[in-house]
């Protein structure tokens, strides 16, 4: 499929979509989106952010958006459903379900919705949702987003409001050969606090394009957890853009399990003195799954801190890419940030690049990165083989350990930590079953 060829669908998506009553400014911004993603098109291997992904899957069919919204049920949500009270949000195909969700009893200055319903109702608290680098950025997918974004969710939270709840938005795809654009907000005011847990599941062969915009006011601190748990036919795209104020904090955690592709991209940016963020998470991949965690973290202020750990684990032929860089600002002294990368491998023909990189300007930091490949310790299964335990027991109880150890990671909140280690043990068993 030529170049072209492979944008055209989504450009006349665009041109029969009509402006619905959105406000003209949102309008003129989705236009110069469109057209800088028919400047760009899809990315190729010769650019070094792409350099290690196969966007092979996504070139060979066109994903136009989703049109008609498949039913679903509490059953079909069921596995991903955090336990204990929360607030929640549900979304199939990209549209929002009332029915299954529950945002009721909001504290006062708090705002939890859709973003067409917030479009309706507050579009002025959209206006941070689509910015200058969907016009003029080189980020395509980001940019076809922003044209095209029917749906979302956006939370906004007014200065000292604390949620007492988690916040569980669970994104359902089901359409065949459809893709949903999701653009998703989080606002939060200085000293508030909240934990939101994003959930991506679902079946057949379709393609989630998400971008999250992501403001952490002063003082403020935001727990982000994502699991992508896409079926392995389906593409998964996604993009948190995050911005921190002073004293902020910001730490996110991202369990990769499915899809056919999966690419999680984080993009932050340390804004205000004293700003702190910790990104972590686990990749498991198995067949011939491709995964890619890309983390772009960006010091633009004194005295903040960082600190990045993955983990990924592949097997089969699955290929499995880190790409982190730490950049310093020649403002940003006292800097401290570390960023660490570790993979294993469990079969011969199964890949993993990794490449963590540093960039500063400054001198009066501290900072540091590195990354190990490697297979499961011999003399560990030795042990555990030694006390009457199966090797495929062994090897699923080194797997586990291997991915909880970056888990622990989520320190005080031990629910969240059990909602993470059981997709982990639920991946592992349907491993042991084939």
């Amino acid at each position: 499929m030529s170049a072209l060829a492979e944008i055209q669908p989504y450009i006349e998506a665009f041109k029969a979509r009509a402006q619905a009553g959105e406000p003209d400014w949102l309008w003129h911004r989705r236009e110069g989106a469109m057209q800088r993603f028919a400047e760009l098109g899809f990315p190729t291997r010769k650019q070094e952010a792409w350099r290690f992904t196969d966007l092979r899957p996504l070139q060979r069919v066109a994903f136009p958006p989703a049109i008609a919204v498949a039913q679903a049920t509490t059953d079909d949500i069921a596995l991903w459903r955090f336990k204990g009270e929360t607030y929640r949000i549900v979304l199939v195909d990209g549209a929002f379900v009332p029915a299954l969700s529950a945002i009721d009893d909001l504290p006062t200055g708090a705002w939890l919705a859709s973003t067409a319903q917030t479009l309706r109702e507050w579009p002025e608290l959209l206006d941070p949702a689509v910015r200058e680098t969907d016009t003029v950025g080189a980020q395509p997918f980001a940019a076809l987003n922003a044209a095209l974004f029917t749906d979302g969710f956006v939370l906004a939270l007014q200065p000292g409001v604390a949620l007492d709840r988690t916040i569980e938005v669970i994104h359902l795809g089901r359409a065949a050969n459809r893709s949903s654009q999701l653009r998703n907000v989080i606002l939060l005011g200085p000293n508030s606090r909240a934990t939101v847990i994003e959930s991506y599941a679902g079946t057949g062969a379709y393609w989630t394009n998400a971008v999250g915009v992501i403001g952490v006011g002063a003082g403020a601190a935001l727990r982000h957890v994502k699991l992508q748990d896409e079926d392995t036919a389906a593409i998964h795209l996604g993009q948190h853009r995050v911005d921190l104020g002073c004293n902020a904090r910001y730490e996110s955690f991202t369990l990769s399990l499915g899809g056919r592709l999966a690419r999680n991209e984080t993009h932050l940016k340390l804004d205000g003195e004293g700003a702190a963020c910790g990104l972590f998470g686990a990749t498991l991949l198995r067949g011939e799954q491709e995964g890619t965690i890309a983390t772009v973290v960006d010091h633009a202020a004194p005295g903040c801190t960082t600190r990045e750990y993955f983990k990924s684990v592949a097997d089969d032929r699955a290929h499995g890419v880190f790409l982190g860089t730490i950049g310093v600002r020649p403002q940003a002294q006292k800097t401290d940030a570390n960023q660490l990368s570790k993979n294993l491998l469990l079969s011969r023909r199964a890949a993993v690049d990794t490449k963590p990189e540093l960039e500063i300007l400054a001198d009066d930091v501290k900072c540091s990165h590195g990354a190990t490949v490697g297979d499961l310790d011999e003399t560990a299964l030795f042990y555990l083989e030694s006390r009457g335990i199966t090797v495929a027991e062994a090897r699923r109880i080194l797997i586990e350990a291997f991915a909880a150890e970056v888990i622990e990671r989520l320190e005080d909140d031990a629910d969240l930590r059990a909602h993470l280690g059981r997709h982990v043990a639920r991946w592992l068993a349907a491993g042991d079953s084939r």
